[in-house]
């Protein structure tokens, strides 16, 4: 029994909790020390809850998470989970595809302001006016979309299986396929179907991840290898690099973030040029340890992804928030279109 005005120790991380600033870009104020590591791993057994992180998020949020992968494939980690509750760390569109597959659990995002500049260039509304437009078409949706586009979606794919996805379709059908305008233009070179119609989005990341900069640093380090992900814009100038003669065609990949940890664990080269978000690196240098993993872009970081920071992973812990929803209906729609990509046959990884 505590003696008569004896002071109450103070409960573990609360200095911590109190350095925590909410600012115009995001929660900051706390770094990621071991104590901080720590009190994570503490208010997550105590939620019950599993921590997924995307392979562009920060390096030390990775390496705290019990899952590090692509959004698709920690979306089905989350529904087999024994955790009530899924702390997704990743942008929007992700924790609600999580939520879609897992529509009984909880679903936390660290900070809801983490958006996606792919998913928002197309809209529900948009989505359906382009539907009026080629009412017998079939829609195919990549998985960075919003879960109201998915629920306006026949079938969605992903990066490493949206030629399949796209080849699998009636060959007589027209096809609508969204919102990457950079991924859609692989897909249409890869299954040669002219009855495609492709969205112009894009991520802004990716886009600005040019074919001057591949072209230049293929040229700087012409024995390493290319790993290039189908949303960059430099996607068409690393395969004419290899068309040309260039550069080795058996040297250059173009690959799902999942895709690229496989590749990296079977590389033979020293050196791998990465078109990509640049927090994929961390990955796969943790993959292929003995390889000099390079970005083509060093820039090329998404300030979204950047948002969930030590300090706001704390607090969706602590505070419980922010918890994403997803419209019943809705779900069960975008669940289907996720199911029918599943049952093509080739499941994929996520983006």
């Amino acid at each position: 029994m505590a003696t008569m005005g004896a002071e109450l120790a103070p409960a573990p991380g609360t200095a911590l909790r109190e350095r925590i600033v909410d600012g115009p870009t995001g929660y900051t104020g706390v770094e990621a020390t071991p104590e901080w590591a720590a009190e994570v791993k503490r208010l997550a057994r105590q939620r019950n809850a599993t921590i997924l992180a995307h392979n562009y998020q920060l390096p030390e949020i990775q390496d705290v998470a019990d899952h590090v992968g692509d959004s698709l494939a920690l979306s089905r980690i989350a529904a087999e989970a024994p955790e009530g509750t899924i702390v997704f760390c990743g942008v929007h569109f992700m924790a609600e595809t999580a939520k879609i597959l897992s529509p009984e659990k909880t679903v936390l995002i660290p900070d809801q302001r983490a958006g996606c500049s792919l998913a928002d260039s197309i809209t529900a509304e948009d989505l359906r006016d382009w539907k009026a437009e080629h009412p017998d078409a079939v829609v195919v949706s990549y998985v960075n979309t919003t879960a109201a586009v998915k629920g306006l979606t026949d079938i969605c794919c992903t990066s490493s299986n949206a030629v399949d996805v796209v080849a699998s379709i009636d060959p007589d059908r027209e096809v609508l396929f969204l919102p990457d305008q950079f991924l859609g233009a692989h897909v249409k070179r890869e299954t040669g179907r002219e009855n495609m119609h492709i969205w112009m989005g894009e991520c802004h990341v990716h886009a600005g991840i040019n074919g001057d900069e591949l072209n230049d640093q293929a040229r700087a380090h012409p024995d390493a290898e290319l790993f290039v992900h189908p949303e960059c814009g430099c996607a068409t100038s690393a395969l004419y690099l290899a068309g040309e003669g260039e550069f080795p065609a058996d040297r250059v990949h173009i690959l799902s973030t999942g895709g690229m940890i496989d590749a990296a664990r079977a590389a033979t080269s020293n050196q791998v040029l990465v078109a990509t978000e640049v927090g994929m690196l961390h990955q796969l240098r943790k993959a292929a340890p003995g390889i000099d993993f390079q970005a083509v872009n060093d820039r090329a970081a998404c300030k979204y992804m950047k948002m969930i920071t030590p300090a706001a992973l704390l607090r969706c812990l602590e505070e419980n928030r922010d918890e994403v929803h997803v419209d019943p209906e809705t779900a069960a729609k975008a669940r289907n279109s996720v199911q029918r990509m599943i049952e093509i046959g080739n499941p994929g990884g996520g983006e």
